[in-house]
C-alpha cells in the first residue's frame, strides 16, 4: 500500500507506531512532515503537501492515542 498525503488517518497510525514516545501535539511541523516522508509505505510528491494537511495528520495522530 502506498499512502499519499489525503491517507491522513492511515499516516497518524504509521507515525504512532514509529514515534510511540512522541507527543504529536509537541512535534514542529517541519518534524512531521519529514517524518511522513520517511514513512516506508509513503509514496507521495513532498510539495503537495501544506499546513492544513500537517495539522489534519497532526490531529488523527492525537486522535490515535485516545
Amino acid at each position: 500500500m502506498h499512502l499519499k498525503w489525503t491517507d491522513v488517518n492511515e499516516i497518524a497510525v504509521e507515525l504512532s507506531e514509529a514515534h510511540a514516545d512522541v507527543d504529536p501535539l509537541k512535534i514542529r511541523f517541519t518534524d512531521l512532515r519529514d517524518w511522513v516522508l520517511a514513512l516506508d509505505d509513503f509514496d507521495d510528491t513532498p510539495s503537495h503537501c501544506g499546513e492544513k494537511i500537517l495539522e489534519a495528520i497532526q490531529m488523527a495522530w492525537i486522535e490515535e492515542l485516545a
